[in-house]
């Protein structure tokens, strides 16, 4: 029985440090920036390519400029894993950055993952800044501004979302929100992947807005199966393609959420989306772990609680010393038993004597 509670405990504390370290990882693959240029932490962390640069004092990033062919790109330096297989977990994650896009007809803007290896510093014209014909897996969800006359008005003013290809498999109408990507005006994106549910959500809004419950555009997607166990870059790139336009961002934040594999659920192709179905809301992978680590604390401390009363019973039982039973009931003092004789007749045979 000892050699099975022990067992337990074992592995509860095993899980605990598991959660403690998966914490560990979300604060050292997280970053946020308000304001890059007085922020300490900003050349460490961050690498500029292209014509991407930091401007107006630090307030915000000019990714690209205002002239006709300009790309930038801005990555994190620190390459991340959205799988890893021991212990067997992915890693789920949530971006936020604010942007503005000035009205000429370009572009865009882009947030990307690529691969380690993939050429960072270098250009050729493709859309975003990326290369074109790139065989490198990548993946982007677009904020796309460029309008073309084959396309007309269907190809401009959308968020898509880009697997290895520039071409969107799943797109958003940004008018159907009212907004316009290049208007000028400052706005604010969330992007939120769910390993455990496998799917995707982008949210707009005008700056100062609250985020949106409804997403704008919701896309199930397994990104575990693009790159396995290889290490990742995660950036924005944007380019202003024939035309003048710009754009700036003046804040951008990223975090990751380590979801161990027992919380998974079935995984999906990246390429199967379904257009039918609306599929219920993410879970909070975050309040998962919480509720979780709550729960091992009280059920560790009930044991305990448990296993010392236990002890304590045994011990002041086991120090009692006997006691002789007496008689119950108890017999009245002075009270003395008469002897009386019982005379049986014998059995009459025959009724005779």
């Amino acid at each position: 029985m000892a050699t099975v509670t022990s067992f337990r405990y074992i592995s509860a504390l095993s899980l605990l440090i598991l959660l403690i370290k998966s914490v560990s990882a979300d604060q050292n693959w997280s970053f946020a920036f308000k304001n890059f240029g007085n922020d300490s932490s900003f050349e460490s962390k961050i690498a500029l390519y292209g014509d991407a640069k930091v401007v107006n004092g630090g307030s915000s990033l000019e990714i690209s400029g205002f002239s006709s062919l300009s790309a930038g790109r801005v990555f994190y330096k620190k390459p991340i894993k959205l799988f890893e297989e021991n212990p067997k977990r992915t890693v789920s994650f949530s971006t936020n950055f604010t942007f503005s896009i000035s009205p000429e007809n370009g572009d865009g803007l882009v947030f990307v993952m690529v691969p380690v290896g993939f050429p960072l510093n270098v250009f050729d014209g493709g859309s975003f800044g990326l290369l074109s014909g790139n065989k490198n897996r990548i993946f982007g969800v677009e904020f796309d501004t460029w309008m073309d006359d084959k396309y007309g008005d269907l190809n401009r003013n959308h968020v898509g979302v880009d697997v290895n290809s520039l071409v969107s498999v799943k797109v958003g109408n940004v008018s159907s929100i009212n907004l316009v990507l290049n208007s000028g005006k400052k706005l604010q994106a969330w992007i939120d992947y769910e390993a455990g549910s496998k799917r995707l959500e982008v949210r707009l809004s005008k700056l100062g807005e609250a985020r949106p419950v409804d997403p704008l555009l919701l896309c199930p997607i397994d990104l575990s199966h693009m790159w396995k166990e290889e290490e990742v870059f995660v950036g924005l790139s944007s380019s202003s393609g024939n035309s003048s336009q710009g754009c700036n961002v003046y804040s951008w934040s990223f975090k990751l959420r380590l979801v161990s594999h027992w919380m998974h659920s079935q995984p999906l192709d990246p390429e199967s989306f379904s257009k039918k179905t609306k599929s219920p809301p993410a879970p909070n992978t975050r309040d998962c772990l919480l509720k979780v680590l709550a729960a091992m604390i009280f059920g560790t401390g009930i044991g305990a609680l448990g296993a010392f009363f236990v002890l304590f019973v045994w011990t002041v039982l086991g120090n009692r010393r006997p006691v002789v039973p007496e008689e119950y009931p108890p017999q009245p003092v002075g009270f003395e038993y008469e002897n009386f004789k019982v005379v049986v007749d014998k059995a009459t045979k025959d009724g005779k004597n």
